[in-house]
């Protein structure tokens, strides 16, 4: 076999790497990552390319070499490392060390004469040689059977320059490279050479004369100021030559039969991985180990004809089991799975068709048979068309994984669940489907392919459930997720199911008028600007506000004038027609996402939209919804608070609207501790005029409707870890004014600041914040050494107990009232929760039980130092009930 090895300049691909990839990466102990994660994927691109049988990577080391010992100006001027960069360092050195790459650095010289030395010695023993740089000087090694690598685009792309490459691309020997440099000098390495000579010049003269040796004996062949620089410059040729010149003989010690790669464990390699939280990469790695994947797996038996009796009655046995429902694309009410998988060890995997899915009922349906799975409000929906009521959902791999590390979006997704626990690789979704218009959907697919899909999934849920357990004990979340999220689930699914009405005939009206206002603003605009133009187009706004209104620029852009919001809230005041944008842009918005979206999401059989209730999106805990998003429906305008009125209740039915009354100051004086806000609550005082009596030092009696509003602002503020400059944003004053009111604020209330404090000194030391619950967002950015990011970081340490518990609150106030509701046998539903707040559709004769029954859950959700309360309304709309 041939040998051949790959020597990486250590410094020059983490430096690429490191300003190619965005600097916010990070694992969650606030060690800057993205240097490591360029360096490691390009690595295993130039395996994958190259099939090196050795490698080994060479460092520069701080101490000076012999040329800055010869001559001090040498790279003089370079900018000092970046901290964020210099932390990275170790680490990937670590991990080099964990794939048993040899790494070489030598104090007195730089990471290219070692490599220069290694090649030529590599050379001469018959190996192909590539070198992997950023670093052009490099090209001077290149040789019949060295290729200097040098990378493009970041660390992503490579040029090739072997011995004929270079002469024909250049026309000079890679040896010439030396006597180019040499004449053109380098201004990145403090190199001078000879004056006013480039590369089309220095060509010209080494394509006449070979070297600058021959070049400098031969002046008398040139003439007018070329002759002039050679000769008054000659020295600093030579010079320059030298110091361009990779040494080929450093004095030490290495061992080619020591690099060769492959022979590291791979479980100290995934060990780094999960530490860097390269849990992408590993799947790579596999393919580079040659470990097999999941989906390839002979030892996995698929049975397509189950004797149902006898596997029916091992589930009743075994008390649990896994399975995985596969749904065709259909009516969210109608019948519409292909299939369901079920598995008790993993190993063996039953295919039940949809046929034979009836005969399931009673297993499905017992609450003392424990069902596992991945994403199981998918299988919860599933089966509610077939009247079949999944219980005892008791472990959920997404759930679990999300409430485990929520700091990443993809970390609950099956295959990123199979690579940090079991170290396997299997499909996504999105690989097995493909993406766009062009994917396919499971009805699509044979069934042996959909079938190894499922298998990998259910295999996956079975054995990373037992390791997913211990870590759910270890961080102390058994609650959290036992009783709160995984009843959640059930909850959620039947939300879902059962939808909100809209009046489609309002929502007409809606479109019909904003249509009108459209056009009126329109016109106004136009007015203003004394012709008319396309107000989306940015470009051609920008026209119009900066260059015939002749506003004042805020900002550019790469194409011209920056009109965003941020922009247009600065320019509010220079001119009327910056009002008229605005409003108009919120209108647009609104008609487009809402009236128009809306319209599109109502379900023809029911006459009812079936959000999509997310329940593992947002690092704080919160629910999020899609299809609509009916979180972020607008309500600061009149106009688009009126879109509420479009959700209404079914005929003999009303919407119930409880709304916890501030519950995140109400959880933060529970948190802190704090006896004032905690007594502002007891007397059921208006907390923010309470506020501003304690901040603005005024009697209660005097405070304005002007300071109420500013106490609000700060009560809030310190809940979001406002800074004094997001403040004096927020109230339209100085930062001093804004810093004053935030230290009056905790001169008052002494036990939230220590409170505050407290909860950044635990992040800072942890890494992460969390709820009363438990549950935990990891915050790394909190130990970043950038002064922005850390200040960041501060803030969402603060935010995240408070938003945090408050998500957990409403979550186990839904879990007890949908409970409720189906323990008294009512056929009110809960269908929608926003933010601190629920609603139910019950019938008319319901009314005031579901009332009690829905503040009583709501209020008693979970006992604390001050009492919850809730705002409850009831109307025929949503807009009605506020």
């Amino acid at each position: 076999m041939d040998k051949r090895l790959i020597i990486i300049d250590g410094n020059s691909i983490i430096n690429r790497a490191f300003y190619a990839l965005p600097q916010t990466m990070d694992n969650k102990e606030g060690l800057h990552t993205n240097a490591i994660y360029g360096f490691t994927t390009m690595l295993f691109k130039m395996i994958e390319l190259y099939k090196p049988t050795h490698i080994s990577v060479a460092f520069d080391r701080k101490a000076p070499t012999f040329r800055h010992k010869e001559y001090s100006e040498y790279k003089a001027g370079r900018k000092k490392m970046p901290q964020e960069l210099f932390e990275q360092m170790q680490p990937l050195k670590e991990l080099l060390d964990a794939f048993k790459i040899e790494r070489f650095e030598i104090d007195g010289y730089e990471a290219d004469d070692i490599i220069g030395t290694i090649s030529k010695e590599a050379e001469n023993k018959g190996f192909d040689v590539f070198i992997v740089t950023g670093d052009k000087d490099a090209i001077q090694l290149a040789s019949h059977k060295t290729t200097t690598l040098i990378t493009k685009k970041g660390v992503a792309d490579v040029e090739e320059y072997n011995y004929d490459s270079v002469i024909e691309k250049y026309e000079m020997t890679p040896t010439q490279f030396i006597d180019l440099k040499g004449l053109m000098g380098d201004k990145s390495d403090n190199i001078p050479g000879v004056p006013g000579v480039g590369e089309k010049t220095g060509i010209k003269l080494l394509k006449q004369f070979g070297n600058i040796e021959n070049l400098i004996e031969n002046t008398d062949e040139l003439k007018g100021s070329i002759k002039k620089k050679i000769e008054e410059n000659k020295d600093e040729a030579i010079h320059s030559k030298w110091l361009a010149t990779i040494v080929r003989d450093v004095p030490i010690e290495f061992d080619l039969d020591k690099m060769i790669f492959g022979d590291f464990n791979i479980d100290e390699v995934v060990e780094k991985f999960q530490f860097l939280k390269f849990n992408s990469l590993i799947k790579r790695l596999m393919e580079i180990s040659g470990k097999e994947n999941i989906d390839e797996k002979s030892d996995i038996n698929i049975d397509y004809s189950v004797d149902l009796k006898t596997l029916i009655k091992a589930i009743k046995e075994k008390k649990k089991f896994a399975f995985k429902t596969v749904t065709k694309t259909g009516n969210i009410l109608e019948k519409n799975i292909i299939a369901m998988y079920i598995t008790l060890n993993g190993d063996n995997i039953y295919y039940i068709p949809e046929s034979e899915i009836d005969n399931f009922k009673d297993i499905l349906e017992d609450e003392k048979i424990n069902k596992y799975g991945y994403n199981m409000k998918e299988d919860y929906i599933a089966f509610m068309p077939y009247g079949i009521k999944l219980n005892n959902m008791s472990f959920d791999i997404a759930i679990a994984e999300y409430l485990i590390d929520s700091t990443s979006t993809n970390t609950s997704e099956c295959a990123s669940i199979a690579m940090k626990y079991l170290m396997k690789s299997i499909k996504t979704k999105e690989e097995l489907l493909g993406k766009g218009v062009k994917a396919k959907r499971f009805e699509d697919l044979d069934r042996d392919n959909l079938s190894n899909y499922i298998s990998s999934v259910l295999y996956t849920v079975i054995n990373a459930i037992p390791k997913m357990e211990e870590e759910i004990k270890n961080t102390k979340i058994e609650e959290l997720f036992n009783d709160v999220e995984m009843p959640l689930v059930e909850v959620l699914a039947n939300m879902e199911y059962t939808g909100i009405k809209v009046d489609e005939n309002m929502l007409s009206e809606l479109g019909v008028e904003f249509t009108k206002i459209i056009s009126s603003l329109e016109k106004e605009i136009f007015e203003y600007a004394g012709e008319e133009f396309n107000i989306n187009s940015p470009k051609q706004l920008g026209v119009i506000l900066f260059e015939k209104l002749d506003l004042p620029v805020i900002k550019k852009t790469k194409t011209g004038y920056s009109t965003n919001a941020e922009v247009l809230e600065k320019l509010k005041d220079k001119h009327p027609i910056i009002d008229k944008i605005g409003e108009y842009r919120q209108i647009v918005k609104l008609n487009s996402t809402y009236v128009e979206g809306l319209t599109s999401l109502i379900n023809p059989i029911d006459k009812r939209i079936h959000s999509t209730f997310n329940q593992t999106i947002t690092t704080t805990g919160r629910i999020s919804s899609t299809e609509p998003n009916l979180q972020n429906i607008p309500v600061r305008m009149e106009i688009g608070r009126r879109l509420r009125a479009v959700f209404v209740s079914d005929e003999e039915k009303r919407l119930v609207d409880a709304d916890y009354s501030q519950v995140e100051l109400r959880v933060l004086a529970h948190m802190s501790e704090d006896p004032h806000m905690i007594e502002a609550f007891e007397h059921g005082e208006d907390i923010h005029r309470k506020t501003a009596s304690q901040v603005f030092n005024v009697d209660i009696k005097d405070v304005t409707p002007e300071l109420r509003s500013a106490a609000k602002a700060v009560n809030f503020g310190i809940i979001y870890g406002k800074t004094d400059y997001g403040l004096s944003e927020d109230l339209n004053i100085p930062v001093p004014k804004a810093k004053e009111y935030i230290e009056s604020y905790f001169g008052k209330y002494e036990k939230i600041k220590e409170f505050m404090d407290n909860v950044i000194e635990t992040a800072e030391k942890e890494g992460y914040s969390k709820t009363m619950f438990n549950r935990r967002r990891y915050i790394p950015e909190i130990k970043s050494k950038n002064f922005m990011e850390r200040n960041r970081g501060k803030r969402a340490a603060m935010n995240a107990p408070i938003q945090g518990s408050a998500a957990d609150i409403i979550k186990i106030a839904m879990v007890n009232v949908f409970r409720r509701l189906e323990k008294e046998n009512l056929n009110a539903k809960l269908i929608l929760q926003v933010h601190d707040e629920l609603i139910v559709e019950a019938p008319i004769d319901e009314l005031k039980i579901v009332e009690k029954i829905v503040r009583e859950e709501m209020e008693n959700a979970v006992e604390m130092k001050v009492k919850l309360t809730v705002d409850l309304n009831t109307g025929v709309s949503w807009y009605e009930t506020k």
